[in-house]
């Protein structure tokens, strides 16, 4: 697939800066024209004995201001030393640059990622006092304004959010409350939980013309054998795999490819690389809870591989006409999977 396929346009007023809730929901059964439908009618299609399965990553405060220079603090590779994301370009190796609370960071290597020493070691104590959530860049661009606001610390974070490590928020979660999940509990929908970390590659464009050429960012997965195994009765008993994100989608299918670590008995655990786009056949998950994602993508062609190319761009259209809000703190999307 060429990344150029996986392009359309749209009004950058339709960028969301800020959730609104209860959130726009399009509905997408493959043979069907999309509909537009209420979260609560959204649950209410989820029936008893089908699993809803969420990623309960947390994100990381991690962007640090060196006046106007934003440095995303990714890594720490010794104790002085870190793997960080920052504008080098202008910067020699050797040079230094003044961080907040009398820290000093000296870039020791260029490149993608950048290393770079610090005076003295920090905590985590130190990025809860002067770091930021990392929003996409495409919300700080919409919004005019590169800081966080206050709102964002809640907005930004799952209402399950408790395993830390991601430098970004698994956004299809960012829709529902721990009462939706009570709620859908009662009406006998199971709810269980994986952990992916979001990591490097949600920052950085995708560069090769071949989406088969693009080397695929390595996020961290764990999968309890709890979660495991109750997603195989699920299957076992013909009911439906709801996955709540495409970042828990990697994760299961991960896992069902054997590309992690572990069993069934202990649980599955490891880094994965698996790139999901059209021509991959799933084999955990039967329905796609996720928002609207970039234009040239991994996670657009996530999508499309779950239903068809020409059907996500066709629907994409559809809500787009309408006035859908778009991206991390946008509209929620529901596909249903190919049809037979």
């Amino acid at each position: 697939m060429k990344i150029t396929d996986l392009d359309f346009s749209f009004p950058e007023e339709l960028i969301a800066t800020s959730p609104v809730r209860p959130s726009r929901v399009m509905w997408v059964s493959e043979n069907e024209e999309p509909q537009e439908i209420s979260l609560q009618e959204l649950m209410m299609r989820i029936p008893s004995g089908d699993i809803l399965v969420v990623n309960n990553t947390r994100v990381l405060k991690r962007r640090v201001f060196a006046g106007d220079i934003e440095i995303l603090f990714l890594k720490q590779v010794d104790r002085l030393d870190w793997e960080v994301l920052f504008p080098s370009k202008k910067f020699k190796v050797g040079s230094t640059l003044e961080l907040p609370l009398g820290i000093t960071m000296t870039l020791l290597e260029k490149g993608r990622p950048q290393k770079v020493r610090l005076n003295q070691e920090v905590s985590e104590d130190y990025f809860q006092k002067v770091a930021e959530l990392p929003l996409p860049p495409y919300i700080q661009k919409a919004r005019d304004q590169r800081h966080t606001v206050d709102a964002d610390e809640s907005w930004y974070q799952t209402a399950w959010a408790k395993s830390p490590g991601s430098f970004a928020a698994p956004t299809a979660s960012l829709h529902f409350s721990k009462d939706d999940m009570q709620k859908l509990q009662e009406r006998g929908v199971k709810i269980f939980e994986v952990t992916l970390h979001v990591g490097l590659g949600t920052f950085l464009p995708v560069t090769a013309e071949d989406l088969n050429d693009h080397d695929m960012h390595e996020e961290y997965v764990e999968i309890s054998a709890q979660t495991w195994s109750a997603v195989q009765k699920t299957r076992l008993a013909g009911a439906k795999v709801w996955s709540l994100g495409t970042t828990t989608t990697r994760s299961l299918e991960s896992a069902a490819q054997g590309l992690l670590q572990g069993s069934e008995v202990e649980g599955y655990r490891g880094f994965t690389k698996l790139l999901i786009q059209p021509g991959y056949q799933f084999k955990v998950v039967d329905r796609l809870l996720t928002n609207f994602h970039q234009p040239q993508s991994t996670l657009l062609a996530l999508v499309a591989g779950f239903s068809s190319l020409e059907r996500v761009k066709a629907c994409y259209q559809w809500a787009i006409e309408r006035k859908f809000r778009l991206f991390s703190y946008g509209d929620l999307t529901c596909w249903t999977g190919k049809q037979p």
